[in-house]
């Protein structure tokens, strides 16, 4: 893989940044896109990357991304988004289901459209990290269920349309996966109401783990497309069954 380059969205933490890594380790020249320009500035750094700003709900930047990247791109991992809330439909912050939609739906159109010409052009692939989310609902979950399942129908309807083109299409979705930030960021900074998440969890998944799968999928054959990958810890055996000890 080594002289092909890969852009990172939501590089700043997380999945985002350990795949970063694990892209750079294999061999690929990464570009980590993310808001936070001091972290990707960072962890560019460390890996011998390159760090774009970017918020992906913005088209102009997204539009300075793919020209800041230039022509050589072969890989783009959709990885920006993330859950804000957990209360019910009948109390549901629809500002907040907004900026979901805003950035896992139209955030990870918008970057796909502007990379796949390239993407084509260089026989390439795109990885969609989406969630079990996406499976279906649950309580308090209507507004991220909903725009994982609407950035699945993405990965679905583009693999359908590209069938005559170079160019793979591919989706992880993970489940539970203990990060510095996610399930903070879902309730608003409230740190105890984020522990609680994991709380009892034998060895919930981190963001290496997904790392390792996307950095499997990066060095498949070009013939080889991989639909999608659904990775939980053993503790879970589905959204709803989760085995904690306290």
């Amino acid at each position: 893989m080594t002289n092909q380059t890969a852009v990172v969205t939501g590089a700043s933490s997380g999945i985002g940044a350990a795949s970063a890594r694990r892209l750079a380790a294999e061999g690929f020249s990464v570009i980590c896109a993310a808001r936070r320009e001091d972290r990707i500035s960072a962890l560019a750094e460390e890996i011998g990357g390159r760090a774009v700003a970017c918020d992906v709900t913005d088209r102009a930047a997204v539009a300075r991304l793919a020209e800041q990247a230039g022509e050589d791109v072969a890989l783009l991992i959709n990885n920006a988004g993330g859950a804000v809330g957990l209360e019910p439909v009948a109390d549901a912050d629809l500002d907040a289901w907004q900026t979901m939609y805003s950035a896992n739906v139209i955030g990870a159109a918008a970057v796909t459209k502007a990379f796949l010409p390239t993407l084509i052009k260089n026989e390439g692939q795109v990885i969609f990290v989406t969630s079990t989310a996406a499976d279906g609902g649950y309580e308090g979950g209507a507004g991220y269920c909903g725009a994982k399942a609407a950035e699945r129908a993405i990965v679905q309807s583009m693999r359908l349309e590209l069938v005559d083109q170079p160019v793979r299409i591919a989706e992880v979705s993970p489940g539970m996966v203990r990060t510095e930030e996610f399930s903070l960021t879902r309730f608003g900074g409230d740190q105890e109401k984020a522990d609680k998440v994991y709380a009892g969890v034998d060895h919930p998944l981190v963001a290496e783990d997904i790392a390792d799968v996307i950095g499997w999928i990066a060095t498949r054959p070009p013939h080889m497309n991989i639909d999608r990958i659904t990775v939980r810890p053993r503790a879970q055996a589905a959204q709803h069954k989760v085995h904690r000890t306290v």
